[in-house]
């Protein structure tokens, strides 16, 4: 078999194109059905139509992929399957100002001219996030991608509808929702974002119609006296003895409206909010909503659904609210009934897509009664059928689902799944799958289609079992459902996790996965959250193009902690794209080594194995262990940095050189022929698994090296991930043991301050006759490695003079004479010099970091820096004051 030749450098580009296009062509994504391996399978959460890639993406889709090949190369028939979400209100916006660059917008062109121009836009410009999701190696089933509004989902979605609908599940009713004025719709409770902000608390006189109990008026506090136009009543708390004597018995014409409106008790008043009395909006208020259900209280709006104050405002109509909330303290400065203004700061909710401030509304919406479908979903998690991991963000999960209200589904834009609800004109409501024609109760044609849409998470809540076929019964969802992982970030564990948990257990009777894990945030270097407004933000497209996608990749798994925020700058990736140049120096190394037209045969003899090589057989096994371990557990932080110790540092740093000289044939052909085959062996199973984190260099490197007739031809995911062979503990053990010496020499070399080209004696002493011989058997790896001119290995002696001593492990005493390489004093007066430089820089940072001015008002970055400094100068410190002990020791 002739070998190719391997370019000297690494170059990205050229092998990621073609490995993406082979991985494509070969079909190895695609799962076998009918199959008679165990199943594993994942849905991918559809990023929006809308979307480009962010860290987030890159994230979540690198440790899928991690999931998805690790488990093809443990031998199950993986499915990962893709998709797009269709991004209702996001997509909408995005046409509506492409129609306004036009001079039009969507109510000129009509609803379905307007649905044409969406598809239009989704065909031309929506699969960007899908391309970059291939470049980045995530290697989903594409055969299968699915969209939020296929015939086939869309489908679900009539079904799901339909059969809650008939259950009493799903209800429409008026109800006070969110409702972002820009965007025209109702907004979930999980759609608005809170945010602390300086507002006012305002204090306003309400004068009684009549005295009661000599009392002639109340003052409530609000945040939003423009809404005091729709009061109701004014509430106060049966148990507060300032108002008792008012409830049911007080009259109050309210001011500005000259309308009368009484005074109630509700045990859900606050005493100690504001005066203990609180003006009752039911129209645009939620808890007042409540409470006026309670107290059968009428519900007045003030304003229109564009924020505009109506009819009902009197004089204010035609206001904004901003603008009326102006007016109307002015209004009531003017009767002398407002009493005092204070500061205050308000959590204050607004549109996740457009940041607009929401105004809660009373309007006919569509409901979820998730009450009777919440019990299941948490009794699933209680029951162990889901796991969260990390398991903390149970209580997460927990404590929304316990404190659930009832889901608006409900969206009054035209992008999206339509209800499948038809209204006649007698006021019926007929909700089919099919569309009717006719109405089911009164038997009318004359019947028109629910105008809104439903929101985008109701079609997402399916994703699980509809993108698998539902509702038929297709192989799919025999052979996946319910599915094994979802990998997720933790902000839409209510949005879209708890949803699918409901409707997996109320429609296929089981949950939709047996594992949750929530990856990690990413932050800036800093920890500081990403914004471009910070101009923190790292594209990961850059870093792919600049570093390569598997150093990319690999940055991302390493830091990848369970239940910690990733702190990346883009010098870790750099970092890790040296780590690639490794890995393919190893390659050439490899390659270089092997005999022209060499083939993988039989198993050598163990007489043909070196120590070294028992030792590295030894470790690749405990790789393999450490790194399937670390995966399984979903701790692939720990299964990167396993595998970089094992290439970096156990590889490449010792079993390379190591090997050299039976590699050379310096110890006989057999050794020759032994150590190739270690080397080829651990290269290849090196690269197997690397391969899920590190696919597209590990693909080009293994299809360069000798390859079985089992290998030939298939991608590294087709093949069986490595299995622990033999340990050889006994030998890696006297190995490590020669390392360890090697080392010891090397440290006093170091610390010393010894010529990098110089050569030094070596006397090492041990009473363990074995570790002695040892020691000898590996004399010219020591005096290789170690740059030992002379080594001598005795039981005991006098301690040679002038000599620099350090313990191995095994406990052999090591003793490097040093007379003849370096001057003592002249190197004590260096370290000297150098500890008196070090301890002036030492102190004016330590200055710096006691300085509370500084520790509190410098940028943050600034003060982790000086933190780095401080630890640098403390090592530094503690190598110099080392160096100084050994000459101590030496002069006695």
């Amino acid at each position: 078999m002739s070998q190719k030749t391997l370019d000297k450098t690494y170059e990205p580009k050229n092998v990621e194109e073609k490995w993406s296009a082979f991985w494509l062509s070969s079909g190895v994504n695609t799962p076998e059905l009918p199959s008679k391996k165990p199943s594993f399978s994942m849905v991918i959460p559809p990023p929006n139509i809308t979307g480009a890639l962010h860290l987030g993406h890159a994230l979540n889709s690198t440790l899928q992929d991690v999931l998805a090949r690790y488990k093809r190369m443990k031998g199950f028939n993986v499915l990962w399957l893709p998709g797009i979400d269709h991004a209702g209100i996001a997509t909408q916006n995005v046409v509506e100002r492409k129609l306004a660059e036009e001079g039009l917008d969507r109510h000129r062109v009509g609803r379905e001219e307007f649905i044409k121009r969406v598809w239009k836009w989704k065909e031309e410009s929506g699969g960007t996030i899908i391309k970059q999701l291939k470049r980045l190696g995530a290697s989903c089933d594409w055969t299968r991608l699915r969209f939020t509004m296929d015939d086939g989902l869309s489908k679900a979605v009539r079904e799901v509808f339909a059969r809650l609908y008939c259950e009493g599940l799903i209800y429409r009713g008026d109800y006070i929702i969110n409702w972002c004025p820009r965007c025209d719709t109702a907004l979930s409770d999980l759609e608005v974002q809170f945010e602390e902000t300086g507002g006012k608390l305002y204090y306003m006189e309400y004068p009684l119609k009549e005295p009661v109990a000599g009392i002639t008026s109340l003052v409530v506090a609000t945040t939003r006296p423009e809404t005091m136009l729709g009061d109701t009543a004014v509430a106060v708390n049966p148990d507060d003895d300032r108002y008792k004597a008012l409830i049911g018995k007080a009259v109050i014409r309210l001011p500005l409206t000259g309308r009368d409106i009484p005074v109630i008790g509700d045990s859900a008043v606050s005493m100690e909010f504001g005066t203990g009395a609180v003006k009752i909006t039911p129209a645009h208020d939620f808890n007042d909503f409540e409470m006026a259900r309670r107290h059968d209280l009428p519900a007045i709006r003030v304003m229109g659904l564009n924020a505009i104050m109506n009819e009902n405002a009197g004089e204010f109509m035609g206001l904004d609210r901003f603008k009326a909330r102006k007016k109307v303290v002015e209004g009531l400065e003017k009767l002398g009934l407002l009493k005092k203004v204070e500061d205050y700061k308000i959590m204050l909710g607004a549109c996740y897509r457009c940041s607009t401030v929401v105004e809660p509304t009373l309007s006919k919406q569509w409901f979820v009664k998730v009450g009777p479908l919440a019990g299941p979903a948490i009794k699933a998690v209680e029951d162990n059928e889901t796991k969260f991991i990390p398991k903390g963000w149970e209580n997460t999960y927990f404590e929304w689902m316990r404190n659930i209200r009832d889901w608006c589904i409900s969206r009054q834009i035209w992008w999206g799944h339509r209800i499948p609800a038809w209204h006649c004109k007698d006021g019926h409501v007929t909700v089919a799958a099919v569309d009717p024609v006719k109405c089911s109760t009164c038997g009318s044609r004359h019947i028109e289609q629910d105008p809104d849409v439903l929101d985008t998470w109701f079609s997402s809540a399916l994703w699980p079992f509809s993108t698998l076929g539902w509702p038929n019964e297709t192989e799919e969802l025999k052979a996946f459902y319910p599915t094994s992982t979802l990998s997720t970030s933790f902000d839409i564990i209510f949005f879209w996790v708890a949803r699918m948990m409901m409707m997996g257990k109320h429609f296929m009777g089981a949950a939709p996965f047996s594992d949750v894990y929530i990856h990690a945030l990413i932050r800036d270097a800093q920890g500081q959250k990403m914004s471009k407004s910070k101009g923190n933000v790292i594209d990961p497209l850059v870093m792919m193009e600049k570093y390569g996608t598997d150093a990319f990749r690999f940055t991302l798994a390493v830091l990848a902690a369970q239940g910690r925020d990733i702190k990346l700058a883009e010098e870790r990736i750099a970092g890790y794209r040296n780590f690639c140049n490794k890995i393919w120096n190893l390659a050439r190394f490899t390659l270089m080594n092997l005999e022209p037209g060499y083939t993988p045969g039989e198993e050598p003899a163990e007489e043909s194995l070196g120590m070294a090589d028992k030792w590295i057989l030894t470790r690749r096994n405990a790789c393999i262990a450490e790194t399937s371990a670390a995966i399984e557990e979903y701790k692939f932080d720990e299964a990167a940095r396993v595998l970089y110790r094992f290439v970096w540092h156990e590889l490449c740093d010792w079993y390379v050189e190591l090997s050299k000289q039976d590699l050379k044939g310096e110890n006989g052909t057999d050794r020759k022929v032994g150590a190739a085959h270690v080397l080829i062996k651990a290269f290849k199973d090196t690269l197997k698994m690397l391969h899920p984190i590190m696919p597209f260099m590990t693909e080009e490197l293994f299809s360069y090296l000798p390859l079985t007739l089992g290998e030939e031809g298939k991608s590294l995911m087709a093949l069986p991930y490595p299995a622990p062979g033999r340990d050889y503990t006994h030998e890696a053990a006297q190995m490590e043991n020669v390392m360890d010496l090697i080392r010891a020499v090397r440290n006093i070399r170091t610390d010393m301050n010894v010529p990098q080209d110089a050569r030094t004696d070596c006397i090492c002493f041990s009473k363990d006759a074995r570790l002695r011989e040892v020691i000898k058997e590996n004399e010219k790896h020591i005096k290789q490695l170690a740059k030992v001119r002379s080594l001598t290995i005795s039981e005991s002696g006098p301690h040679p003079k002038d000599s620099v001593s350090a313990i191995a492990s095994g406990g052999v005493e090591v003793f490097v004479p040093l007379a003849e390489h370096i001057d003592f004093d002249v190197e004590a007066g260096r370290l000297r010099k150098e500890l008196d430089k070090l301890t002036s820089e030492y102190e004016g940072v330590k200055k710096k970091l006691e300085n509370p001015e500084f520790v509190n008002k410098a940028p943050a970055e600034v003060v982790e820096k000086e933190k780095a400094r401080m630890e640098g100068i403390m090592e530094k410190r503690a190598k110099l004051e080392k160096g100084l002990d050994h000459i101590r020791n030496v002069r006695g």
